[in-house]
């Protein structure tokens, strides 16, 4: 038995309990994790903004040590640091036969498999792919990457997901090129490693744009050189801090139908607006057609940051050993299973970056 944060429905709150997990089978590793991060999705999973099947075991952005490994499995042994990657890629489907792994259709069947039982017999599922919120995991051999040399095994947690997002949002989706300016919309921990991938990027003006202005050091912190409290007139403030033209890159981290709206108005004609925040199907943002003429504005859906993961996260650890990338100042507050749900109302409220629930 190991101790987990279990979703029973959507809508209820999580229950921290022992759950049973069985050995890996072929082709399955078991990890002991070292600690997970606490993101938004683990929230839109917990109130059915986005749908898995429940109970479930939460929590996809984690890293640890390999326990044992069933068989088969050869690209990892006991004792090896590894990084969870809750979306992994087929290789056969259309979208991966074409080089765009981050849309593989088929990267969250493992999520309706059984993968525990709860102490009264009840079976589990394993959220997205991972079940990363718990003492230790089960999980497909293809869902673990090597933990790159020179990376804190416990910091590694927030490269499954935050740091591949906000990296992959700046460097494949948005394309940002040295010397231009870039707005972040959301200073969560997705949109400060958003803003410290704008500032390796070579971005020379660099916004973050968030409700809450107590955020605006860890913001500068990232690389921001500019900080905007939102409100109704943000897209003017972006436009008078960018020589009046509008940012070239805004990158909007939120999923609401607002901010996408105002980050789409924050950019220049002919800029780049990327929406990575997941907001619920009834955000409906609207344009109209002599806007979308006139502006010649690209608007861009970005999956897990377009990205491939086992293609970048040995990028991303040179960027951690040059001291370029750091992974700390994402994290706001460490905390056990028991406090993931103060994260989550922290999360609502808006505060703080990243919590890291350390095992």
């Amino acid at each position: 038995m190991v101790r987990a944060a279990v979703l029973p429905a959507v809508g209820s709150p999580l229950e921290i309990t022992g759950i049973e997990l069985s050995e890996p089978g072929p082709g399955q590793v078991r990890v002991r994790l070292a600690a997970a991060g606490v993101c938004h999705s683990d929230l839109s999973l917990s109130n059915g903004t986005m749908q898995v099947p429940v109970p479930a075991v939460l929590g996809h952005e984690g890293a640890g040590t390999v326990v044992s490994v069933g068989e088969g499995v050869t690209q990892v042994a006991p004792g090896d640091g590894v990084v969870l990657n809750w979306a992994p890629s087929c290789g056969t489907c259309h979208h991966c036969t074409i080089g765009e792994v981050w849309l593989c259709s088929f990267a969250l069947k493992g999520a309706g498999r059984i993968h525990a039982l709860a102490e009264d017999g009840t079976e589990l599922h394993p959220g997205l792919n991972v079940a990363a919120f718990a003492e230790e995991t089960v999980v497909a051999a293809n869902c673990v990457l090597p933990l790159p040399d020179g990376v804190p095994l416990t910091d590694a947690a927030l490269l499954g997901c935050a740091v591949l997002t906000g990296y992959g949002a700046v460097h494949h989706s948005a394309r940002v090129r040295e010397g231009e300016s870039v707005v972040v919309f959301g200073a969560g921990g997705v949109g400060l490693a958003t803003l410290q991938s704008a500032r390796i990027a070579g971005a020379s003006t660099v916004v973050a744009v968030d409700v809450s202005p107590e955020k605006e050091e860890l913001a500068r912190r990232a690389g921001a050189t500019e900080y905007v409290v939102a409100s109704a007139i943000t897209p003017k403030e972006i436009r008078k801090l960018t020589g009046g033209q509008g940012a070239d890159v805004a990158v909007e981290c939120v999923g609401r139908a607002e901010t996408i709206r105002a980050a789409w108005e924050s950019t220049r004609r002919g800029g780049r607006t990327t929406v990575v925040g997941i907001g619920g199907k009834d955000q409906q943002v609207t344009f109209n057609a002599l806007e979308l003429f006139h502006w010649g504005r690209t608007l861009s859906g970005c999956v897990y940051g377009n990205s491939d993961p086992a293609r970048d996260l040995p990028v991303l650890a040179e960027h951690i050993r040059a001291g370029r990338l750091d992974l700390s100042a994402l994290i706001t507050g460490r905390i056990g299973l028991d406090g993931i749900p103060a994260a989550f109302e922290a999360m609502l409220a808006g505060k703080g970056g990243r919590a890291l629930v350390v095992f």
